[in-house]
């Protein structure tokens, strides 16, 4: 309760205080279809490329463990799984195009996952992972559960997959889960390739549905739900009074929910500065459109303050533990300050960046969700 009052201080303040709205700001000559291209041609189209990759190369990984159950195959099959995880983290921001009407997010990172109902599913037979039912029954966080959570030690795990009654079936679910994965993000990666870049670009103007308006939106949107609420707040017991350590990203893994959260916060520094994927080269970003509309807070511009807090928050998140079930344990205030310091840079993009730009919000607040 505390932590969720500093919060609503802290959006008080800065929505309050010393803002953008007392500057005049130039006319928006800002060229938009520079930023929409950039996005797509050095961001977007290069994340999904690369995930798909990960995508393929973790169902050939699930192939080879579901041919013959060993310790090496398990293995294997382990890493291709965290190494596609974390590549996941870099798109995951991005809810336009066929990743909207795929509802893409909801089928590939619903945590915590249902391990009963994965139980249910895999023993029966029967099920049909395109329905919205099955959410929190595939994607990355089964995979999760059926890799590291369903049986104690490695010997049990190797044990039930090789049984002669229920081997089988578990075998075939892991195999469903990754292809369908795969199935999902190609298709994205090839819409943007056959015709959504140019739909996306070329939609360039200022209005609640033009691409940067609609991006922009799910960007904070994502952010503030998915990347500070659920990676940090919900499990830390920002919103329920008390922490929640199974709502921990890569729960049954153990060792990932900090690299995963990092991998985000990245990625939306990234796309926010316009950074282009696997490199320094930087092209137009949000912190640029910010830049030529002169916008200041506290004095500094504003792009150059909401850095400094991406940058704040990593360096907190850094000192935690690298299992976020551990660090609860330990200290969960720790994990509170990293929610804090998250929590600013709601305040900055939400706020004062959408009302410098003239951006209109399309979602409802992300609290509690």
């Amino acid at each position: 309760m505390k932590n969720v009052l500093i919060c609503c201080g802290l959006a008080f303040l800065f929505a309050c205080g010393d803002d953008n709205t007392n500057t005049p700001q130039p006319a928006d000559t800002f060229n938009r279809r520079d930023l929409l291209t950039n996005w797509a041609d050095h961001l977007v189209i290069p994340g999904y490329t690369d995930l798909a990759s990960e995508l393929t190369l973790l169902k050939t990984a699930t192939q080879a463990f579901t041919d013959a159950p060993a310790v090496g195959t398990l293995n294997g099959l382990r890493q291709q799984w965290e190494v596609a995880y974390l590549s996941w983290q870099s798109v995951a921001l991005i809810d336009i195009g066929k990743a909207e009407e795929l509802t893409l997010r909801n089928f590939l990172n619903i945590y915590p996952t249902d391990a009963a109902g994965i139980a249910a599913n895999a023993e029966s037979g029967v099920y049909n992972l395109a329905l919205p039912s099955e959410f929190s029954r595939q994607g990355f966080p089964a995979l999760d559960y059926l890799l590291f959570g369903l049986r104690e030690t490695d010997a049990d795990l190797l044990s039930l997959y090789l049984d002669p009654s229920l081997g089988a079936s578990y075998r075939a679910y892991l195999l469903a889960v990754t292809s369908r994965m795969e199935e999902l993000v190609t298709t994205v990666r090839n819409d943007w390739s056959t015709g959504y870049r140019e739909t996306f670009i070329s939609n360039d103007a200022s209005s609640a549905t033009a691409s940067v308006d609609k991006v922009v939106n799910d960007y904070i949107f994502y952010y503030e739900r998915f990347l500070r609420a659920g990676k940090v707040g919900i499990p830390a017991g920002v919103f329920s009074g008390s922490p929640l350590p199974g709502n921990v990203e890569a729960y049954y893994r153990g060792n990932l929910s900090k690299d995963l959260l990092l991998a985000a916060l990245a990625a939306t520094q990234d796309f926010f500065n316009g950074q282009h994927r696997g490199s320094n080269t930087r092209g137009t970003g949000l912190a640029d459109y910010l830049d030529e509309r002169q916008v200041q807070k506290n004095g500094l511009p504003l792009s150059t303050v909401i850095n400094d807090q991406f940058n704040a928050a990593r360096a907190q998140i850094m000192t935690l533990q690298d299992d976020f079930v551990d660090q609860i344990a330990a200290d969960n205030n720790a994990l509170l300050t990293a929610f804090d310091l998250l929590q600013v840079n709601v305040v900055y993009l939400k706020v004062d960046m959408l009302q410098a730009l003239n951006i209109n919000v399309d979602f409802v607040d992300a609290d509690g969700d």
